[in-house]
């Protein structure tokens, strides 16, 4: 199975197609299962990743994300089983979904217990919407410009060790396992095989109903 992005500097109608053949061919395959508007927002078109001008400010392209939309729905089937939109909220799904043709497959927004989204959650539940939730460990290794000195590490939490310990599981296998038991799709970032290894036993267990609620209220 394959995710991947429409480029912000790929938003114009005209350009969406042309980034889908790129991904394509980088990925050496026929299609993809699942494209994603990476965000709401356009950059200046022409292939730059993050396109500035003089003082370095990141020009604007001024594409609405309907006609990005509409152009993801004239996509080929042969080459793009399902679209989807990453980091849109409540108000411009809405839109979306008043606007196109074509319901979302698929969400893709930072959650975990530290940024539940509840509203949002509830929300894509009711409109058929599967959600994803990345960096579903709260980010620990986030780049120091992201983050405060007192922002908390949510694999340090106590009730998250509480949880884990009376599990017999590590802190991230409980965070990971929080999101299946919500109905949400995870997919916490490794490159390290014994990591890879213990997230896929997030699987071999469950948590409680008491398990859920200390864990869904660590944002408090």
């Amino acid at each position: 199975v394959s995710t991947q992005s429409t480029g912000n500097s790929f938003h114009r109608p005209e350009d969406v197609l042309k980034n889908l053949e790129m991904t394509l061919g980088e990925l050496q395959t026929p299609y993809v299962d699942l494209l994603l508007m990476h965000w709401p927002v356009s950059y200046q078109a022409g292939g730059d990743s993050f396109p500035r001008d003089s003082a370095g400010d990141v020009i604007d392209g001024n594409v609405d994300f309907i006609e990005t939309w509409r152009a993801m729905e004239q996509l080929p089937k042969e080459k793009v089983r399902a679209i989807g939109l990453s980091n849109f909220n409540k108000s411009q799904i809405e839109r979306v979904l008043k606007e196109g043709k074509v319901v979302p497959a698929m969400l893709q927004v930072e959650l975990h217990p530290l940024l539940l989204q509840e509203e949002l959650v509830e929300f894509c539940r009711e409109k058929g919407i599967q959600l994803t939730a990345y960096s579903p460990l709260g980010s620990p290794q986030r780049p120091a410009h992201l983050r405060s000195p007192d922002d908390p590490i949510l694999m340090e939490h106590p009730i998250v060790h509480e949880i884990a310990k009376k599990h017999n599981r590590s802190p991230a296998q409980v965070l990971i396992r929080f999101h299946i038991e919500r109905g949400v799709v995870v997919i916490p970032k490794s490159v390290k095989a014994d990591r890879l290894k213990s997230n896929l036993e997030s699987l071999d267990f469950k948590l409680s109903e008491e398990d859920l609620q200390p864990v869904s209220y660590t944002h408090l």
